[in-house]
């Protein structure tokens, strides 16, 4: 039986979409925004060892989705990556297969996480719940699947679908938040985050703010400097967008 579990990160999240991923192991993953399409059963992921010493990797893949303003991520076995654990020589590369088990309902778009989990070499592969095994850095790749008769727009295609999206700020605890709800069919990627009245600019995140699935609400808080009335300005998916969003004093 599978059982459900949240993942709690414990090093690197690597999201950037435009280059592929690398952290202090000098293990590079690409790339970092793999599909699957309705009409394929699997995509490929490329790992390269970089270093000058051999890396362990282990390799899982989870259903990724957001409830209540959280991400959650549970086992699931609708996708698998093969092979499960790899060792790789330095400068060498593996190429890893993600393939759906079961296919994404009509017109939806799946959302998992791929991890990879660096075990420091000589340490158990896996182990009973408790055991204590140590990861030297985790990486998290978001891989996307899509149902027969939907196909996600990229960067410079205008082709395939968008995520519609709705802006407003809230208040809670004394603390103010962008809230953003997706009422479209595909997920939005937020990057390059700021608020901006006239000569006043607010970084919100410079490279990855974070996703909002399909149907599901997000939000982040606002810099205590962020200016009334102001637009918010990022990249969605890619592609430049901007809204005028009412900031509370």
């Amino acid at each position: 039986m599978v059982k459900s579990m949240r993942l709690r990160w414990l090093a690197l999240l690597c999201l950037i979409a435009a280059a592929p991923a690398q952290a202090a192991s000098s293990l590079l993953i690409w790339p970092v925004d793999p599909v699957i399409e309705a009409e394929a059963r699997a995509t490929a992921l490329w790992l390269e060892n970089r270093g000058d010493q051999p890396v362990v990797l282990q390799l899982r893949v989870f259903a990724w989705t957001q409830q209540q303003g959280e991400n959650q991520h549970d086992a699931t076995n609708e996708v698998v990556g093969t092979p499960p654990m790899i060792e790789i020589a330095p400068g060498g590369r593996q190429l890893v297969r993600l393939t759906r088990v079961t296919a994404a309902p009509d017109g939806q778009e799946r959302a998992y996480r791929v991890i990879v989990d660096e075990i420091p070499r000589g340490a158990p592969a896996s182990g009973p719940a408790g055991a204590g095994v140590q990861f030297q850095l985790r990486y998290s790749i978001p891989l996307f699947v899509y149902g027969k008769g939907l196909t996600a727009a990229r960067a410079g295609d205008k082709r395939g679908a968008t995520p519609l999206l709705i802006w407003r700020t809230v208040e809670q605890g004394g603390l103010r938040y962008l809230e953003v709800q997706n009422q479209g069919p595909v997920h939005a990627r937020l990057t390059g985050a700021e608020l901006r009245r006239g000569n006043v600019r607010v970084g919100m995140a410079e490279g990855l703010l974070g996703y909002v699935l399909p149907g599901a609400t997000m939000r982040w808080p606002l810099p205590g400097e962020a200016p009334s009335q102001a637009t918010f300005l990022a990249s969605i998916n890619g592609a430049d967008a901007s809204a005028l969003v009412p900031v509370p004093h």
